[in-house]
This record gives structure tokens, sequence and C-alpha cells, in this order.
């Protein structure tokens, strides 16, 4: 049971591990192709918090949160690989901030061919997201294996 479950922790985590292998490779001095798509998703994405909210989301350069992604997507998959909650928590916060950023299908008319892609894609993610909340959860319910401490043997006369 170990295995299949150690196999199924490296497929899952290769998505992670491969987008961030991909975007690594692309991010050059601006934050590559991954900051030109999220620059303006994330200027609406401020525009709509600020709006509804009225919390002004702070101003800073894109390549840094494409930084940060990529950096949490390649740590974390490969600690979740090896059964790691901590890497599971950085996969699970990279989750929650691409994702609605990103996937901005609220943004479109439900009638309009973005809004079904991005819809589609968001709620991949949100598949995702509940798979590491699912994991996370059942790491935690396990009870941890206490180690007896053996009484010396005693030699008996």
């Amino acid at each position: 049971m170990g295995f299949v479950s150690f196999v199924g922790r490296v497929l899952f985590a290769s998505i992670f591990i491969l987008s961030a292998w991909q975007e690594f490779n692309e991010f050059g001095v601006d934050g590559g192709p991954a900051a030109k798509v999220l620059k303006p998703k994330f200027n609406v994405f401020a525009k709509t918090v600020s709006v509804h909210t009225g919390v002004q989301v702070p101003e800073f350069d894109i390549k840094y949160l494409v930084a940060a992604s990529v950096a949490f997507k390649g740590v974390g998959g490969i600690l979740f690989t090896f059964g790691s909650s901590i890497g599971a928590y950085l996969l699970v916060l990279q989750q929650l901030i691409v994702t609605p950023i990103l996937y901005d299908f609220y943004n479109y008319d439900t009638e309009k061919k973005e809004f079904g892609i991005l819809f589609t894609k968001f709620t991949q993610n949100l598949a995702l997201l509940g798979a590491l909340f699912f994991f996370i959860g059942m790491k935690n319910s396990i009870p941890r294996i206490q180690h007896k401490k053996k009484a010396p043997k005693t030699k008996t006369f």
C-alpha cells in the first residue's frame, strides 16, 4: 500500500513540479510569459477587490508573484512527493492565491467562450485543492505511533 501511495503522490505532484520547471525556464528578467498573462488579470482582480471590499491591494512587480508561485509549486511538489504536510500546505497556499486571479471566469458573461474555458480550469484547480485538503486531513487524522520504551531485561538467577 505504501508504494501505491507514493506513486499517487508522484503523479499528483508532477503537475506542480513540471509547471514550476517550465515557468522557471521561461522566467527571464521580467517573469516571462506567466507574468505577461498574470499582470492584466491581477490588475482586474485588485480593482474588483478594492471596489467590493474597500481594501486597497498593494502594488508590486508581478514577477515576484510568479517567482513565489514557482517556488511554492517546485518545493511544495517535491516535499509532497515524500509525504510532507509542509509540501501540501505550500501547494494549498499557491492554489489559494493564484487560482482566483488566473482563472477569472467571474469577469466574463456566461455566454462567452472564455467563461466556459476559465470556469473549467477554475473547477479543475478546485479539485486539486480538494485533494490537497483531503491529504492534509488524512495525514492529521492518522494517530502518531508512540514508541514504548522497553524495560531493560534483567537477569534472573
